[in-house]
């Protein structure tokens, strides 16, 4: 099995997010619990399942996490659950008092800010604190207090001061997580790396029933409503903890901020707008959406901001690092139209065209050009869930795309990615999940006919969904085979680090082998760079 590559924490003297020496420590301090996390016995008894809480931690169960950090701002999260399997979390219905603090130095002892609010069962005893007045780029550490009992200590990172010079930007991203199909050894090679900030683009969770063969199931205990597809919120909730107590995500939470937005699976398989997969009635639904949107925000290192109201919610929204880089989140959900053609696998046609359809609807397609048109960034990203380009297949000589990404909204597509050219946004680059592989394409508004070339997608692969990939398997094969527009592929689980500089952008697409146990590694499968001010790509 390939080794793992040491971690690279310094890319040169001018990177202004440097790793400092609290940094070296506490990322020393965090291997060490990953390393002892996969040894049965270290970290508790030895009876334990797998990411069963250590004693002590009664009330922390489900870790630490901070999120969406600005230049003066972080959001910190945890969440209350004596019992974490059980329904609600063994807490009863009494509020509960969480005192939290953050501090410059990882033994807690400069305190800059600090604070009480209130953790209610209205909110699953979920806890988010918006912290304010702090530094820009700088390294943070955080705790909670309650009830007696103390929270691990986070780590964070604050964004550099708008517009500031900014030499480097070291980042991950990565989506898909199915806790059924197999481990997640890429959050611990991930947090080994502790990426200024980590980016997951969707499927944080699924909502089917965990299978009678899943990968974890013989020796794990699970919440009853494991069983059943979620319905309700108590079955989302349910779900999150159970995902939750793993170590490599806590690991990995508690080591950088996130940024993170929904797809489907956080509510159900492919819904669009209203519309649910099986046919379900759509007032059901709209409770069913509302919940799980409720559900995600309680689970999710996000600020008050984004807290649903009924079942709508403002989840797109924009994140800028000095004059390096600007990040657009998107969410293609909410807004989208009703996928074509059945939602199968088809040609594209008349319906794909319509220019009635969108996937991001009009207001967030108004927002995002407006965004980009008065950018300024040498790059600029879109973060979203479903692939922009044709990943065409030809069956029985007829050329087929799914109708769930953005090849399904040809219209919706070519306005914003010809609107973008129009306006002249330098570096445009799509970073995505949900197709649990790796794919790295150009970015056209169609791949019918000859159209330029505007930017670049960065697919990244699952931490999980799918289980044990290959190097290329019968779909990477077809996928190459008919669509010109591709680069590099591969099949493998893993995630994506990136390390962004003005003159480059590397993509390090990180894979592992087998996921069968924690203690796998990963392996760098290869770096796709791309120069400034040129929408190509070179594979390593």
């Amino acid at each position: 099995m390939p080794r793992t590559e040491l971690p690279d924490i310094s890319v040169g003297p001018d990177k202004s997010l440097r790793i400092g020496m609290t940094r070296r420590r506490f990322l020393t301090w965090t291997g060490v619990a990953a390393g002892l996390a996969v040894v049965p016995g270290l970290l508790g008894d030895a009876t334990a399942a797998p990411g069963s809480p250590r004693p002590g931690d009664r009330l922390f169960t489900l870790g630490v996490a901070s999120g969406d950090p600005v230049a003066d701002s972080v959001a910190l999260w945890t969440r209350l659950a004596r019992s974490p399997l059980e329904r609600g979390g063994g807490m009863g219905i009494a509020p509960v008092g969480v005192d939290w603090e953050i501090a410059t130095d990882e033994a807690m002892a400069r305190v800059v800010r600090r604070g009480r609010v209130i953790a209610t069962a209205d909110n699953g005893f979920s806890v988010h604190v918006d912290v304010r007045g702090l530094d820009a780029a700088r390294d943070y550490f955080f705790r909670f207090r309650a009830a007696g009992d103390i929270s691990e200590i986070g780590r964070t990172r604050t964004a550099p001061a708008a517009r500031s010079s900014v030499n480097a930007l070291t980042f991950a991203f990565a989506s898909c997580q199915s806790w059924a199909d197999g481990h997640y050894p890429a959050y611990a090679d991930m947090a080994s790396h502790a990426p200024d900030v980590v980016f997951h683009l969707g499927d944080y969770i699924y909502e089917k029933p965990i299978p009678g063969n899943g990968g974890r199931r013989a020796t794990s205990v699970m919440p009853a409503s494991a069983l059943r597809e979620c319905m309700t919120l108590e079955d989302y909730r349910d779900r999150y903890a159970l995902y939750k107590l793993d170590p490599h995500l806590r690991l990995i939470h508690r080591t950088s901020p996130f940024i993170t937005v929904f797809d489907d699976h956080e509510v159900d398989n492919n819904w669009a707008a209203t519309i649910p997969e099986d046919g379900m009635p759509v007032p059901a639904f709209l409770l069913r959406r509302a919940q799980g949107l409720k559900a995600w925000w309680e689970n999710m290192p996000v600020r008050t901001a984004q807290h649903p109201r009924g079942a709508d919610i403002r989840a797109y929204r924009r994140f800028g690092f000095g004059d390096l880089v600007e990040f657009n989140v998107l969410d293609t959900r909410t807004f989208r139209s009703d996928q074509a053609n059945g939602d199968n696998d088809t040609a594209q046609n008349a319906v794909t065209a319509d220019p009635r359809r969108t996937i991001v609807g009009a207001g967030q397609e108004r927002w995002l050009l407006d965004g980009l048109a008065r950018s300024g960034h040498r790059w600029n990203v879109l973060a979203h869930q479903t692939t922009i380009a044709d990943l065409a297949r030809v069956d029985n000589g007829v050329r087929e795309v799914s109708m769930d990404g953005w090849s399904g909204y040809e219209a919706s597509r070519a306005r914003i990615l010809d609107g973008a050219h129009a306006r002249g946004v330098r570096n445009l680059v799509s970073i995505v999940g949900d197709i649990h592989r790796n794919v790295v394409s150009d970015l056209r508004s169609t791949y019918r006919r000859e159209s330029p070339t505007v930017g670049v997608e960065l697919a990244g692969t699952s931490i999980s969904s799918g289980g044990d990939g290959q190097d290329s398997d019968t779909s990477d094969r077809a996928l190459k085979a008919a669509s010109p527009h591709i680069r590099f592929g591969n099949a493998q689980r893993g995630y994506v680090l990136n390390r962004l500089r003005r003159d480059r952008w590397e993509a390090e697409f990180r894979v592992a082998d087998s996921i069968a146990t924690p203690s796998a590694r990963l392996h760098r499968r290869a770096v796709v760079t791309i120069p400034d001010s040129s929408p190509t790509v070179d594979v390593v």
